[in-house]
């Protein structure tokens, strides 16, 4: 079922990549649903379930909760390492010349090999992303379908970024096509690696917690400040709170 589900995540990242390729004025909206849903499934499911499943804790605080920041602290770094890569792009531009959030362009001196190396952090993501989906179905099938949402929601933005990485920086358009099929795999392979292996229950807590924090840096770093970066309209605000309610309506259908 894992598998399956990841393969979702496989359709999406490609239609984030034939966006990046095609790039059309409703992009603002999809992110906006997308960190919704994020969100929802961080605070409503994984966080819950994370502080459950792990149990013990760690001079007087929950070990869930100190994965929990562990990971949103792990995915901040990881940008900070990358926060050469392009930000925002130009709808009118994406593709071509990396962008700033001031405009100014910032892709001078870089060559093809920055892009790659970016892109392939993409892929080692994504293949966590379906690690989560196994893990989470290991959990059971509510848990498994609220964080498949997630994950699926969020590769379409991944797979924007990938093709946009890799191209951006100067590749050939076949380069940064191979990048982006790699990253639309991982998810299956990620999924498909748990099948051969049963997560204890304290660990598996512990690593939806970390995962978790990992979202929600994503969600509330990268995911809705590039939805309102280029229109700030309220239709991206309704999208992301509908987002957070749909993943509300799932939860409590699961329970």
């Amino acid at each position: 079922m894992a598998v399956l589900v990841a393969l979702g995540a496989f359709l999406m990242t490609l239609a984030g990549g034939w966006s990046a390729h095609r790039v059309t004025d409703r992009r603002h909206l999809v992110l906006g649903l997308a960190g919704g849903l994020m969100l929802g499934v961080v605070g409503l499911e994984l966080l819950p379930e994370s502080l459950e499943a792990a149990g013990t804790e760690l001079y007087g605080v929950p070990v869930a909760l100190l994965l929990f920041v562990a990971g949103f602290l792990l995915a901040h770094l990881v940008e900070r390492l990358l926060a050469h890569r392009p930000r925002h792009l130009d709808p009118a531009r994406a593709g071509g010349t990396p962008m700033t959030a001031h405009g100014a362009a910032e892709n001078h001196g870089r060559t093809p090999e920055v892009g790659l190396t970016a892109a392939a952090a993409m892929v080692g993501h994504s293949a966590m992303d379906g690690v989560a989906i196994g893990a989470a179905f290991q959990v059971g099938g509510g848990m498994g379908a609220t964080v498949a949402v997630a994950v699926i929601a969020h590769d379409f933005a991944d797979g924007f970024n990938t093709y946009t990485l890799a191209h951006a920086y100067g590749n050939a358009r076949r380069r940064a096509l191979a990048m982006l099929w790699a990253d639309a795999a991982a998810p299956v392979v990620g999924a498909a690696s748990t099948l051969f292996l049963t997560i204890p229950e304290p660990l598996l807590g512990g690593y939806l917690g970390l995962f978790g924090g990992a979202l929600l840096y994503l969600a509330a770093a990268e995911i809705l400040p590039e939805a309102h970066h280029a229109h700030p309209a309220r239709s991206t605000l309704v999208c992301t709170v509908a987002g957070v309610l749909f993943i509300w309506l799932v939860v409590s259908a699961a329970h």
